[in-house]
């Protein structure tokens, strides 16, 4: 009754929910969150710089995450690339000084707090020609106003930066009293012009004064209270905004300590001075607002500009718009036609005569146009979410919840819906499906929860990365080696379905093809093995059948193949020799040279290999009938397959001991190419050897493992952001439904795009060898003009 109940249920579901309807309901949250996001820029402004320098939270207890922005941790050498020949002033008190060391620190960690506390203190970086001073000015007066008026009005070079803050002392040397107050705010509006005609010209910052901690305060400052400190920011805030109301430049007012001081100042040892993370997370957010337009890191969105349309994607974009009206226009004729030969009764013979029927071309072209219709908003998508700015964009912070709840989340719902397998075959089409999907649910919930820190961690998914590539070398082998279909069709449908969305995205997004790093791994292992059994002389089951010398001459092969991967993995100069050949160059190279190609494909150099011989050795038991592969049956006999079963149990938990206690990753990536196999082939034989396991599947992921290539190759711009690097925020202030909205929306899109994908390889990839030869040399003459624009874009570059 239970199993009736649930059958009844999913289908009544099915029938009010189905995918087409989840695709529809995808399409409208998206048209709604990119117009709410539009109305919220025009109207609030989208300014992320506003955004870094005025509000945030923290993530934990160290990491500052801005509104809607991502920040980037600059690097000392980075840090002095983006400062080169430029001269930064600090003015103000002890906490500006304490705002001036944090800062120089980004560019020289060596340096030590031993300035004069009364006095200014000069900094030189004489490699990179950088000058950095503090000028002790701890009152808005007419000291200071004397050196601003020197910069603004006189002949002095001025400084690139200036950062500006002053009131603490005000307050204590005139006991909070409100003439000092009232002085205050006559001083500052006299500086006000001042640094607003500095502004036009150089990077001018008023820092807020940060509350203090009360009851931590010695009695010489007691009378610095919050309520003080708040109406000396309240009168800088007024002032500085009415002076830049008409002006084009701006002071721009550095806000965001006052949030990150109320969070950490009870940490302060006198309750005046920040500690110092916090004072370290202003100086790196001074380093974001001013280095990130100069140095355009992938992983800082804060204060970026929008990048440019290159040529290539104003051309695709004319090209989808064109796709666009051409299918409304033909999809117009067809509706007109349709209606022109709706069926009607003959008047003489009393029948139903039947509409015409379209013709094949006009068919053909209607579903090549209506796809890349289809394809072509999809990939607006892409771009709004990713180049666009948009919407907003996250930075990553792990924690062991965000990583294992939803892994748990995932468990449980793989086994609620268990169904019985149609065969019982080892690694079987629903249960490899299976497998992928898992792994891909796995992956996924590690990249967006930045688990990558956690070495255990990493360790396990560069496992199932490996085992990706494991099944690419035992799918294609089987399928090579019992169908013996070498032709040239088989290639291009394999090729065309892994890199087509790849392809797009290269163009839409300004990538290169070696970004998408996975899926051209994928391809050149698909041409190793289709060249390592094409090649002559070709060997397959049925020709092994006759003679058991074929088996030999196929291992001969595999031993050849097995020792060119090993001199390539530690031959570098003739991989990169060999990839660094045009036009091979165009797509392996990465930052102008291939040595992140050569690590990537060293990583998991012989997890294919692997794939291949254990699917030579299976089919080989399986046809002399060594395995039983019924249903319910164990692998092997009752003692073999126990003694089995607890190898791989031993295995598999060893490999996890030895991936938790590895020290660093370039040790574990050393060891990582030889290991893999253990926990691959342990996993392998634990769901296969008990008859009951192998039997059975996860509908849930298997249908996720049908859509594995194009989520993990979707999630780089519609689900993580910033190229992987950070979180797409659709519903900011909402973390857990961001993530639940996103993620239905992204997970519909790599559906659909699969579906597109499928539908063109049809069209594109057609099984007649006349048709298909013509259609490989259009392709042939689309990439050269593809190369030949991409020369003209790189050239307009330089």
């Amino acid at each position: 009754m239970a199993a009736l109940a649930y059958t009844g249920g999913k289908r009544e579901i099915n029938y009010y929910f189905s995918v087409r309807s989840a695709k529809a309901l995808a399409l409208g949250a998206v048209l709604l969150l990119t117009a709410c996001h539009a109305a919220s820029r025009r109207y609030r402004g989208g300014d992320t710089c506003e955004y870094l320098l005025s509000s945030g939270r923290f993530l934990g207890e160290k990491v500052w995450q801005p509104h809607s922005c991502m920040m980037h941790k600059y690097k000392n050498s980075e840090a002095k690339n983006c400062l080169i020949d430029k001269r930064v002033v600090f003015i103000g008190d002890s906490r500006i000084r304490q705002l001036f060391y944090s800062f120089i620190k980004l560019i020289n960690p060596q340096v030590k707090e031993e300035g004069v506390k009364h006095g200014n203190i000069p900094f030189e970086d004489k490699s990179a020609s950088i000058k950095v001073d503090f000028l002790w000015y701890p009152e808005v007066n007419g000291s200071m106003r004397q050196r601003i008026k020197s910069w603004a009005e006189g002949s002095v070079a001025k400084p690139h930066i200036i950062v500006v803050g002053a009131a603490t002392w005000s307050i204590k040397i005139h006991n909070g009293s409100n003439e000092a107050l009232a002085q205050y705010k006559i001083n500052i509006t006299s500086i006000a012009p001042l640094l607003e005609k500095l502004a036009i010209s150089s990077d001018v910052y008023w820092v807020l004064q940060d509350p203090v901690y009360e009851d931590m305060l010695s009695e010489s400052r007691k009378m610095i209270t919050n309520e003080k400190i708040d109406a000396y920011n309240e009168a800088a805030v007024r002032i500085l905004n009415s002076s830049s109301r008409n002006s084009k430049a701006k002071v721009k007012v550095f806000s965001v300590s006052k949030l990150i001081a109320q969070e950490t100042i009870m940490k302060s040892a006198d309750g005046l001075h920040l500690p110092e993370s916090s004072r370290d997370t202003n100086a790196m957010i001074l380093m974001n607002v001013y280095c990130n337009k100069i140095m355009k890191p992938i992983d800082g969105s804060c204060c970026q500009p929008q990048p440019p349309l290159t040529l290539i994607q104003k051309i695709a974009f004319c090209f989808f718009t064109l796709s666009i009206f051409g299918y409304l226009i033909i999809s117009l004729i067809h509706r007109n036609n349709y209606r022109k030969n709706k069926s009607c009764t003959d008047l003489e013979s009393g029948e139903e005569k039947k509409p015409a029927i379209s013709t094949p071309n006009v068919s053909t072209l209607e579903m090549l146009l209506h796809c890349f219709c289809k394809l072509g908003l999809i990939m607006t998508y892409f771009y709004l979410c990713d180049r666009a700015n948009l919407f907003m964009k996250e930075n990553k912070f792990y924690t062991h919840s965000s990583f294992f709840i939803p892994i748990v989340y995932i468990l449980v719902l793989g086994v609620f819906y268990t169904e019985n397998t149609k065969e019982t075959k080892v690694l079987n089409r629903e249960q490899t499906d299976e497998w992928k999907g898992w792994m891909q649910l796995v992956i996924l919930v590690y990249h967006i929860s930045g688990a990558s820190t956690f070495l255990p961690v990493y360790m396990h998914i560069r496992v199932l990365v490996a085992a990706y590539l494991f099944q690419t070398g035992y799918g294609h082998f089987s399928y090579f080696w019992i169908k013996g279909d070498f032709g040239v069709y088989r290639v291009c449908q394999v090729l065309f379905r892994l890199n087509f969305l790849v392809v797009v995205l290269c163009i839409v997004m300004d990538r290169p093809y070696q970004f998408y790093y996975f899926v051209p791994l994928v391809t050149v292992w698909f041409m190793i093995i289709y060249a390592t059994l094409a090649v002559w002389p070709q060997i397959v089951q049925k020709k092994a059948n006759g003679s058991c010398l074929w088996h030999f001459g196929l291992l001969l092969k595999l031993i050849c193949l097995l020792t060119c991967i090993y001199f390539l993995s530690y031959s570098q100069d003739a991989f990169e020799k060999i990839f660094s050949f045009w036009p091979l160059s165009k797509c392996f190279e990465l930052n102008g040279n291939v040595y992140e190609w050569w690590f990537r494909w060293k990583l998991d150099r012989y997890v294919v290999f692997h794939g291949m011989l254990f699917a030579f050795i299976y089919l080989a038991l399986q046809k002399h009938q060594m395995i039983s592969e019924g249903k319910g049956d164990p692998l092997f006999s009752n003692r073999v397959s126990n003694v089995l079963l607890f190898i791989s149990i031993v295995s598999f938990l060893t490999y996890s001991v030895w991936a938790s206690s590895c020290k660093n990753k370039t040790e574990c990536n050393e060891l990582h190419p030889s290991v893999s196999v253990v926990q691959i082939l342990a996993f392998i034989l634990i769901r296969n050897i008990p008859g009951y396991v192998r039997s059975v599947y996860s509908s849930f992921f298997a249908w996720f493992g049908k859509i594995s290539l194009e989520l993990f190759i979707c999630q780089y711009h519609i689900w993580l952001a910033a190229d992987t690097k950070g979180i797409l925020v659709l519903i900011p202030g909402y973390p857990m439904f961001n993530v639940l909205v996103s993620t239905f929306i992204f997970v519909c899109v790599a559906h659909e795009i699969s579906q597109i994908t499928n539908d063109l390889a049809q069209i594109v990839v057609p099984k007649d060898n006349l048709t298909l030869l013509k259609r490989l040399l259009c392709i042939a003459g689309f990439f050269s003009g593809l190369h030949f624009f991409s020369a003209m874009q790189d050239q307009s570059r330089h």
